[in-house]
This record gives structure tokens, sequence and C-alpha cells, in this order.
């Protein structure tokens, strides 16, 4: 296995441990089904789009080993992706607490339904991906970046962060809670803070963006905003 491999899947490995700590440790228990599909799901997720690009774009792979408030060059974006970090912990914190002291019931038709919300968000990630090689983890401008207008880009201006919200918001009642949609909503907040302040990026530093802007006029959700 070549360094890149050994990182990104180092990387992977770390953060199902960490996750495996969030959903079973505030649960206090292995017989949290809940959990266990969405940790299993998740992983298997996120093992195979590291394969895919592995194999098809090592340069993405290399881009997105650099992600979190600390890898982050400017100032409000580190403290929007702070705020987020901690958000997205307490999603999964309450959402298990939730499961141990039973706060919420969600039947286990819905918590399927949100396993496969997790997914469909999850897939529409990789097709972003896929179609755009500059989406580094980071609000950056790569040498030689261009603008990318096909594909989800033709829908709107930000793919990556709409087929988020799905995820995200599916997270809670895939994990057996409706309270984890409390912090839930800290984290959407944070998504359209960055992407504003994003495109205030992008606008002044990228090539086209403006024009691009003129042309896609959604930002996250199609013929909404």
């Amino acid at each position: 296995m070549n360094d890149l491999a050994k990182r990104a899947f180092g990387g992977l490995a770390r953060f199902q441990l960490a996750l495996a700590a969030m959903i079973f440790l505030p649960a206090w228990s292995l017989a949290y089904w809940q959990g266990l599909v969405y940790w299993l799901l998740f992983g298997v997720l996120c093992a195979a789009t590291t394969l895919y690009f592995l194999r098809h774009d090592r340069a993405l792979i290399e881009r997105r080993t650099h992600a979190g408030p600390g890898a982050e060059t400017e100032p409000r974006q580190k403290l929007i992706l702070t705020i987020a970090s901690v958000a997205l912990v307490a999603l999964y914190v309450i959402s298990a607490l939730d499961f141990r002291f039973g706060w919420s019931l969600v039947p286990t038709t819905v918590v399927l339904l949100a396993d496969a919300l997790v997914v469909l968000g999850f897939y529409g990630i990789f097709l972003t991906l896929r179609e755009n090689a500059f989406a580094a983890a980071t609000v950056t401008v790569a040498t030689g970046q261009r603008v990318i207008s096909t594909g989800p880009y033709a829908l709107v201006r930000h793919p990556m962060y709409t087929c988020a919200l799905p995820l995200f918001l599916a997270t809670p009642p895939a994990l057996g809670s409706w309270w984890g949609l409390v912090p839930t909503a800290f984290l959407v907040a944070m998504i359209v803070w960055r992407l504003i302040d994003e495109e205030a990026f992008l606008a002044r530093n990228l090539l086209g963006y403006t024009d691009y802007q003129c042309t896609v006029r959604s930002r996250l959700v199609p013929g909404i905003w």
C-alpha cells in the first residue's frame, strides 16, 4: 500500500474509531442496532469512495486529506468549522443519549428510510467529487483551478453542501433519535454560513466565478436559494 493510501485509510480508520466512541459510549450499549447499522454503513460508504478515487483521481484524495479547522487559512472559516465540528459531535452524542434514556421513539421504518437518505446524500457527494477534481476540503483556489459548471454544478453552485443536507438531517432519525435534530439545525446554519463566505472568496479569487453565479442562480436548493 503506497503512502497516500496509507494516509487516506489511516484517517478513515481514526474517524471510524472516533465515530464509534461518539455513538456507543454515550449509548453505553452494543445492542444499539440503529447505531451499529449507521456506523457500518458510513464506514463502507467512506471506504468505497476512497478506493474509487485512489484509483481514478489520486490528486483529489491528496487535497481532501487536509481538512478541519486547522487546515483552513481564512480565520472566518476556522471559526465556522470549529462551531460545525462541535455541532457534529453533539449530533451523534445527543442521538446516542436519546437511545440510552429513551427520550424519543423513532419507528424502524423511519430509521431505515433515514439510512436510505444517508446513502443518497453520500452518493450525491460522490457524484460531485467525481465531477470536480478541485473539490478540496478547505476553502482555497488551487493552481490551474477552473470553474466547474457541468453535472450537478449545472443545477446548484454548491452541490456538495446540497447533498450533505439530507445526509446530516437523516442522521439523527437513522440513529433512532428526534432530539439529535437540535444540534443538526446548528450544523445546517454553519453550512449556510460557510457557503456564503466561500462564495465571496471564490468571487474574489477564481477567474470566471462571477459569470458562473449569473448563469447558475441557485446556491444550495434548486429554484429556492
